[in-house]
């Protein structure tokens, strides 16, 4: 929808675009998060108290990506629009959006209700859509649904071609001992945690970029978090920061799953999305060492619930 509405403008609409698919990362960060219930279910970590710790990161991520946001609309001057405030027009607006809002109530009160799961939810979220677009705002032509199975199709398969690759890559990680190998290699190296999660950090950036997210999960998770509490680092405090670094894996070349689904939904050139979402990338990274060495963070929500 972004792209649609920015692209008559003039200017280069990678910046616009690369605020569209960074800004999608900070929602495996704010509970419900797929990746925490692997984590959880592949660690033994409390579902719920991985989703307690995400919330102040997530707001944080979300905050620290509004302020750069501000800054690159700015200096790539953004078309503005003045709109006049009154009671009425936001009254207005309310009511037009007030469908189309109910969509995340909808899915999140399905979830934490247990009315389907969190796959499910994908389903419900795309017949209401679709529902909205062809009932309630009358916005789908027979033609643009065609179009748009079409174009789904294209950018599922490109997705699924990367996962295979990802799933590849991973049974040769496991064949291989990989992941003991590395975790003997940490604690040879040093029992400082500072360190140790500095190397975690480097080495599940690294594997982010090649590797899907929940894979990496399953494979990693119990190696790693058995080298974690070894040097004494909180086990939900490494739940957490791993599954931060598996988001930020989302944005990262050559396997990103945002830049493609960007670029093949956009049609802009790969290069030209990974060079705008840099920034992005940079404050990701940013937010990750800061949560990764100021575990109060993390951990204060879920001692607040007595998780901890």
């Amino acid at each position: 929808l972004l792209e649609e509405d920015r692209r008559p403008l003039s200017g280069d609409n990678g910046e616009r675009l690369a605020v569209t698919a960074a800004s999608s990362t900070v929602g495996p960060i704010i509970p419900p998060s797929i990746f925490m219930v692997i984590m959880g279910v592949t660690t033994g970590l409390s579902i719920g108290g991985l989703f307690a710790a995400g919330i102040i990161p997530g707001l944080l991520l979300g905050l620290s990506m509004m302020v750069l946001s501000y800054f690159m609309a700015i200096k790539h001057h953004f078309p503005r629009e003045t709109i006049p405030i009154s009671l009425k027009t936001i009254a207005k607006a309310t009511l037009s959006a007030g469908p189309a809002l109910l969509a995340p109530v909808i899915i999140l009160g399905g979830i934490l209700g247990g009315v389907f799961t969190a796959t499910e939810a994908a389903a419900v979220a795309v017949l209401y859509a679709f529902f909205l677009g062809t009932v309630i705002y009358k916005e789908l032509s027979l033609r643009e649904i065609v179009d748009v199975f079409v174009q789904s199709g294209t950018t599922t398969a490109v997705l699924l071609l990367i996962i295979g690759i990802a799933n590849i890559f991973s049974w040769v990680l496991t064949a291989e001992q990989i992941p003991t190998r590395i975790a003997n290699a940490l604690l040879t190296v040093t029992s400082n945690p500072y360190i140790i999660l500095l190397l975690m950090n480097i080495f599940l950036l690294f594997i982010g970029m090649f590797l899907e997210g929940g894979a990496a999960i399953i494979i990693l998770a119990p190696t790693l978090l058995s080298v974690a509490t070894a040097v004494g680092i909180t086990p939900l405090h490494f739940g957490f920061v791993m599954v931060l670094n598996i988001v930020v894996g989302l944005l990262t070349p050559p396997l990103g799953v945002c830049l493609f689904v960007v670029a093949g939904v956009t049609g802009l050139e790969f290069s030209t999305i990974i060079r705008s979402v840099l920034p992005f990338l940079a404050v990701e990274i940013g937010v990750l060492l800061i949560v990764t060495y100021f575990p109060g963070l993390i951990l204060v929500i879920p001692k607040l619930l007595g998780y901890l």
